[in-house]
């Protein structure tokens, strides 16, 4: 490849957005979500699905249910998204914008998946 197709190439690149956010992962037979923050959205369902399926996923009773109910029963939802051309401090951010979500969907529990804030 020549140095200018390569430079034109590297410009393409840079210019493609990426977002951060928070998504949910619902399990429909029971009704319980996990949610979390991610600092690149973009194929993120996938990424989360290959570590549910290969038994990886950090937690352990979202693993348990995967495994119980199978990929089917589960849902993948974007929350909230926001570009990171401008962040500065990327986990400053993902706990800002993950903050308000845990405090509204209060996923604790019977509710949900996450582990309740230490007060």
């Amino acid at each position: 490849m020549d140095k200018n197709k390569r430079k034109e190439l590297l410009e393409d690149y840079k210019q493609i957005k990426t977002y951060m956010g928070v998504a949910q992962i619902k399990n429909n037979v029971n009704g319980k979500i996990y949610i979390d923050s991610y600092p690149n959205l973009k194929n993120k369902w996938f990424t989360l699905q290959m570590q549910l399926d290969m038994g990886r996923f950090a937690n352990a009773q979202l693993q348990k249910d995967w495994k119980e109910f199978g990929a089917d029963a589960f849902t993948y939802e974007v929350l909230e998204q926001k570009e990171t051309d401008k962040v500065t401090d990327m986990k400053w951010e993902l706990k800002q914008i993950l903050k308000p979500w845990l405090e509204k969907l209060q996923p604790y529990g019977d509710k949900g998946y996450n582990k309740p804030p230490k007060d």
